[in-house]
């Protein structure tokens, strides 16, 4: 069976940018330091402007796969040292975290890192390096790029739902590769029923 990986956005538009600014107490800092060095990784504090859910590599792909199949899609992700970072509204870590400690859940989803207010975490570059794949670096990378000033950001119940679908769904709940899938693009959420069943 073929596989197939999102689409990496090596770049972020300026608005993405400027929203990945506003979560640090500097704002313009930020944007100074990443004119002088666009391709080097940053580390931004989690609380105020997101929040970041870090998974295993394989089950975030799972993750994805169930926000896009049959959620409402999701708002920035990047990969970093294998793992995969879900950015989601601030004060989501902290719910989420409450939420995975009911039992029911508990032995379904593997452990998940949750940062929020307090934490910082590594988000990739804002630009390539010239002469870099287009994909970016293996450890560090856009999966789905902020785009605006204000990116959509799934809540706590939307990734709950999402990872215990995909932890118990397992392998058969990945779709059958598509040669013609579109690339990913952050879209605003629609309205579905959220229940823990």
């Amino acid at each position: 069976m073929d596989t197939w990986t999102y689409q990496s956005v090596a770049c972020l538009t300026e608005a993405g940018e400027a929203w990945l600014a506003s979560a640090s107490e500097y704002p313009g800092s930020m944007r100074a330091l990443w004119e002088a060095r666009p391709w080097a990784p940053a580390v931004l504090p989690c609380g105020r402007a997101f929040d970041v859910i870090s998974m295993p590599g394989l089950f975030g792909r799972r993750v994805l796969d169930e926000l896009w199949a049959s959620g409402p899609g999701c708002g920035p992700v990047a990969g970093y040292r294998g793992r995969t970072l879900l950015f989601v509204q601030p004060g989501a870590a902290h719910r989420l975290r409450t939420l995975l400690a009911w039992e029911e859940w508990a032995r379904d989803v593997p452990p998940l890192l949750c940062h929020g207010l307090g934490d910082a975490v590594t988000v990739p570059p804002v630009r390539r390096a010239a002469g870099t794949p287009a994909a970016g670096t293996p450890d560090s990378r856009w999966i789905v790029a902020p785009d605006g000033r204000e990116p959509w950001l799934p809540g706590p119940g939307v990734v709950l739902w999402a990872c215990v679908r995909a932890a118990r769904g397992g392998p058969a709940s990945l779709p059958e590769p598509s040669r013609t899938r579109e690339p990913l693009v952050a879209r605003p959420a629609q309205l579905l029923p959220l229940s823990p069943a």
